[in-house]
Order: C-alpha cells, then structure tokens, then sequence
C-alpha cells in the first residue's frame, strides 16, 4: 500500500529470488483535485486518500484473484512523504494485517522506487548504483544490498520534478507540468539560454532552486520586455519557439547536472550497474543522456517502465520482500515519518 503524496495505490505481488511478477496494480490519481490549485494540497490529499483506500485494496485483491486469506504479509509506505498523507495507508495497513493476523512490513518510499526495477530485470541484484528522481526527492544511492542503501548525493533543497512542475507553471502549464516540458523541450533550442548548473561543486549534491529562480527570473524579465507574451503557450508561433527555447534549455541544464555527478560518482565508486528510477526518469530527454552516458562508461542501465517510474504500489511490495527477508518488521505501533531516519 502506497500514500505517500498525491496517489493512493494498492497493489498484489508474487515476489522471489527467482519470481517477480505483479498481479495487480491498483492506483488512484488526486492530478485533477491538485490541477485546480496548481500543486500538490496536503491537506487535501489526506482526504482523498481516505476515501479511496479500501476500495483500492480490495479491488487489488479482486484484479489478482486471491483472497486476503492467502497473502503472506503486507507491506506500506511508512516514510518518507506528506505526513497527512502517510498515515492513511499505515493505519490502514496495521489495521489490515491485524485483522487477518499478516506480518507488516515498513518501506522507505526512496527505496521503493529503486525497487521496480526488479520487476524488469528479474536479474537483477546489489550491490549498484541508483538515482531516484521525482517530484519529492532527488538522491545518488550506493546500494550495497537490497537493504543497506547509503545516500551519497542529494538536493540540498527543491527537488527536481518540484522544479520542473514551478518551472512549468510560471510558464502557464497546469499542474503536473513535467509531461508538457518534456514534449516542448524537444521542439526547442537546449542551446538558447546558458542556465546555471544545479550540480554543486565539491560534493555530489544538487541544488535546484537556484536553476528554478534562474529559470523564473528570465521568463519575468522577457514578460516585461514584451519577448515573451503572458500566457505563452499557444500564443502564436513567436511565443511557441521562445517557450520551447526556454523548455529545452531548462532541461538540458538539469540533464547536464544530473550526468556531471554520476560521472563524478562513477569515478569514485566504479559502478558496473545503474539504476535510474522515479517519476522524472519518465522524462525522455534524462532517458536519452542516461543511455548514451551508460554506454560510454560499458554501465549496465536498468530503466522501469514508464508505468513503474511514478507512485506505485507495486514497488513497495517487491521492496517490502526484502524488508521482510531482513525481517524488518513492525508492530501495531508503527508510525509515520514525513522524513527519512539517519542519512537514508
């Protein structure tokens, strides 16, 4: 079970060393609650949750065939994420494996998504490197074993698909804007406008708010000089090209930041296998330069599908096998956590 931001997910998996399959995956998208305030409402998502997590669970357990009689344990986001949010799925979950007396494991959203690869490369196994990129988190993850993960590089403040959504919106994209920068980034200059690098030198973090105010300030200071029209997006073939001008470049300064610090992070650890997972490995253009940078430095690059990249329950399951393999496990009291406990 999934809660952690904007959508509920339920989902039914058979996981082993040798099986990795899903049998279901339910999900519930809040993007048309949030579209009308321009981003993600917590207050507003708690709600929606609520209302939308049992039906999902047993619509799970339909779609899959089985009864809850026949799980062997239940897995739930427990950190990190929107606290309102979080806690619908675990009381959910504790309530749930309590009533049908299952194991109830906790799992770290971050490592989650690192998790679905293990669905389209049942080959797949630590140690390797991840990147998980998505509109709460952006982290370089040395992971040892499917447990032991250790973060060697993170943003220092926005996240990069929190920059990409403002980015959007200022421009005049409804929420979530990362699709329509992606599709208008590839009709553009990336050469048009030199943007600040959101790598930080001496180290492997990221900072994307300075490349966001970058990116803002030059959409007002055209606005003011007349270049730029103040709803752009369909404004005529002018507006188009300037729009998709500053799409492009915007994206190919966060694409430049991300592969510095993986070529600064391959330099140093020596990493043969790289995994990229979360809502912004989706974007084309970072797919694009994950792959050519792969095959010049002879890395292995494991890419979930695009269906696993975002939210999922599916990826808290094959992640919650491991957990339970650890026998990380938790009682009736477990709690949620908005952050992540220690470095990861």
């Amino acid at each position: 079970m999934e809660s952690s931001c904007d959508e509920t997910a339920a989902a039914v998996v058979s996981f082993y060393e040798t099986e990795r399959s899903i049998l279901s995956s339910a999900i519930a998208s809040q993007v048309e609650i949030h579209a009308l305030y321009g981003g993600v409402v917590p207050e507003i998502a708690g709600r929606a949750h609520i209302e939308a997590i049992s039906g999902l669970v047993y619509r799970a357990l339909e779609e899959a065939g089985i009864s809850a009689d026949e799980l062997d344990a239940v897995a739930v986001t427990s950190e990190p994420g929107l606290i309102g949010a979080l806690l619908v799925a675990v009381n959910f979950a504790k309530a749930f494996a309590f009533a049908h007396r299952l194991p109830l494991i906790p799992v770290n959203h971050i490592r989650g998504h690192v998790a679905a690869a293990y669905f389209a490369y049942p080959d797949l196994k630590a140690p390797f490197f991840a990147m998980v990129a998505s509109g709460g988190h952006t982290s370089l993850i040395d992971v040892r074993s499917p447990v032991e993960f250790v973060t060697v590089g993170k943003t220092r403040d926005d996240a990069i698909g929190e920059a990409f959504d403002k980015v959007a919106r200022v421009l005049g994209m409804p929420y979530p804007g990362g699709a329509e920068i992606d599709r208008l980034a590839s009709r553009g200059d990336p050469d048009a406008i030199a943007f600040p690098s959101a790598a930080l030198r001496g180290s492997l973090d990221f900072s994307f708010s300075g490349l966001k105010t970058a990116v803002i300030n030059y959409v007002h200071g055209a606005r003011q000089r007349g270049a730029l029209p103040e709803l752009p997006a369909g404004g005529g073939e002018r507006a188009d090209k300037a729009v998709a001008d500053i799409a492009a470049s915007f994206t190919a300064a966060v694409v430049r930041a991300v592969i510095s610090h993986l070529e600064k992070a391959h330099a140093r650890f020596g990493y043969k296998t790289l995994v990229a997972a979360g809502g912004v490995a989706a974007n084309s253009h970072l797919r694009s330069a994950l792959t050519v940078f792969c095959e010049k430095q002879e890395i292995r690059l494991c890419l979930p599908p695009l269906s696993l990249c975002g939210d999922n329950a599916a990826m808290i399951g094959a992640q919650g096998y491991y957990e339970f393999m650890a026998g990380h496990l938790a009682g009736s009291d477990l709690n949620a956590r908005p952050t992540v406990r220690g470095a990861d």
